[in-house]
């Protein structure tokens, strides 16, 4: 029974304290009334004594928002933030989780909020942890549908939690807006969306790792989808990031007379899918960038497209087996989809892989039309024997002294951080989206 007694494994002395494996708790930026991912410590006991802890409690009680569990137990906010009586055993250990829900701030900029998690041994010695975050007021939308013609225009980021409509007889406008999408949300585009200078990406403001942002990690939202109802949509200086397929045009009758989407200086980069895939669609696209994606870069199936001092970069780094930068073709499966014309010029089209252009027609069929045409632009494939559809070609090979990722600023695979400015030595002066 002495063997068994607990009075003789604890003390009170104040030399006995609690090791932390952190002294601070940093999460990153939060929107104001959204939950933080959990955050999670170990405390450690390495006297020779166990250790009891009078009280564990968050000094700011309820008022910053933070909540923890300590070894199983929550700090209940509603019973004064604090738990009471635990016990850590000599060479023992316990764990600690930390989650942030914190209230609006009523400011335009993230604002820092922070709070102290007190550790009160029996003996009355007082240990500390920091907890510290940054809080962003965002004005959050379960589910949106524009009905009517609607007009956005605010600094103040709009989280999207479910999706957004707009329906086929509405016209939505967004300017100077950047809009945060939760996981499976996306944009679906009955009636007619324009933009200029607006930002598209996923909702997470946290690292996947110390030094990677979910912001440069693909498939974070569902990306936009434009109905076979909807023509004339309208981009301009807009990113598209992030996302599962950006931008996907619905089959439709070819409209011979009315474009379904414009884009001009707009980048679309880090997808899990496509970067844009257009069935039997008339797109046009001016300056516009699209790189790093798990699917094609680009994939034009049927209808018409041009494309005037573009960037197609075919870097994406989390899989070998990568889309093309460039697909075009006249058919999909079964499905012909006659390509009335892909005109490219000015442009720049390279990537990993030796080729990373592909253009394909129906095998035995020559009576659905066809027509491409290159004109002083960069293609990374094998040289083709066509001075009718490719004039002033530059053709890349993986043998070229600058070539691939080379001809750019930065391409950063450790940390993907990109910059497709052409570098001073690339051989594509005067081509591309940054011309």
């Amino acid at each position: 029974m002495a063997s068994c007694s607990d009075n003789d494994q604890f003390t009170t002395s104040p030399t006995a304290r609690l090791t932390f494996a952190t002294d601070s708790v940093k999460m990153d930026t939060v929107f104001a009334n959204v939950g933080s991912r959990t955050y999670d410590f170990w405390v450690y006991n390495r006297s020779s004594k166990g250790v009891r802890l009078q009280s564990v409690r968050l000094k700011n009680g309820n008022q910053t928002g933070f909540r923890v569990n300590v070894d199983g137990s929550y700090l209940d906010n509603s019973l004064g933030s604090i738990v009471t009586d635990l016990e850590v055993r000599h060479g023992d250990s316990i764990r600690v989780f930390v989650e942030l829900t914190a209230p609006t701030t009523n400011h335009l900029e993230p604002q820092p909020v922070s709070d102290q998690l007190l550790f009160t041994l029996e003996s009355g010695v007082q240990q500390a942890v920091t907890l510290t975050a940054h809080v962003w007021d965002a004005q959050l939308l379960d589910s949106l549908v524009i009905s009517q013609n609607t007009t956005i225009s605010t600094p103040t980021p709009i989280v999207i939690m479910k999706g957004m409509r707009i329906d086929s007889t509405a016209t939505l406008t967004l300017r100077s807006t950047t809009l945060y999408f939760h996981d499976q949300a996306g944009i679906d585009i009955y009636g007619t969306l324009i933009t200029d200078s607006v930002v598209m990406r996923g909702d997470r403001l946290d690292h996947m790792f110390s030094y990677l942002p979910y912001d440069r990690v693909s498939g974070q939202w569902r990306g936009v989808r434009i109905f076979p109802s909807s023509f004339e949509n309208r981009l301009i200086a807009t990113e598209i990031r992030n996302a599962c397929d950006a931008l996907v045009c619905d089959s439709t009758t070819f409209p011979s007379t009315r474009q379904r989407l414009y884009m001009e200086g707009c980048v679309v980069h880090n997808c899990a899918g496509a970067g844009l895939r257009a069935f039997n669609s008339w797109v046009g696209l001016l300056k516009c960038q699209f790189s790093n994606t798990m699917d094609d870069c680009v994939s034009i199936i049927g209808g018409a497209a041009i494309f005037q001092q573009c960037t197609l970069a075919q870097f994406y780094p989390f899989t070998a087996n990568r889309g093309a930068a460039l697909r075009f073709s006249n058919y999909s499966g079964q499905n012909l989809y006659p390509l009335e014309m892909m005109r490219m010029t000015g442009s720049i089209v390279t990537g990993y892989d030796d080729d990373v252009v592909m253009g394909l027609s129906m095998e035995g069929d020559s009576i659905t039309p066809f027509s491409y045409h290159f004109e002083n632009t960069l293609l990374r494939t094998p040289e083709l024997e066509d001075t009718v559809n490719c004039i002033d070609i530059i053709w890349e090979t993986p043998k070229d002294s600058i070539q691939g990722k080379q001809h750019f600023r930065l391409v950063d695979e450790q940390n993907l951080i990109y910059d497709f400015h052409l570098d001073s030595l690339s051989t594509a002066q005067g081509l591309g989206c940054y011309e």
